[in-house]
């Protein structure tokens, strides 16, 4: 099972980036996904998850500018960032948590990362 994900850059303070992340590989169902960041000298830190039935959650600090959503059928998750400030910068990962079949334990996946950088 892989989670690939992409979409990061370099914006101005205000600007806008959407991440993307999809899964492939085999299994049989993904629960939560989410999106973590790792900021310079910092601990990564969970961003924004979203559950199979669509339910969201949001550090405070990105709640009103950034929306998690996600494709069941097409295995995929997306995360729209607007009005981006330079405390958003960091190192952006995917997560999900993934049954690889029926009878065996959900267990966390993660992407390569994408570096997100926010800067006049």
């Amino acid at each position: 099972v892989q989670l690939q994900a992409s979409g990061g850059g370099l914006v101005q303070p205000g600007g806008s980036l959407r991440l993307s992340c999809a899964a492939s590989g085999s299994f049989v169902r993904i629960n939560d996904m989410g999106w973590y960041r790792q900021a310079p000298g910092k601990q990564r830190e969970l961003v924004a998850s979203i559950s199979r039935g669509g339910s969201t959650n949001y550090v405070d600090s990105v709640k009103g500018r950034f929306t998690i959503s996600r494709d069941n059928a097409e295995n995929t998750a997306s995360l729209q960032m607007n009005n981006l400030k330079p405390e958003d910068t960091g190192v952006y990962y995917c997560n999900a948590e993934i049954r690889v079949a029926w009878g065996r334990d959900v267990t966390p996946r993660w992407g390569q990362g994408t570096l997100v950088t926010v800067s006049s």
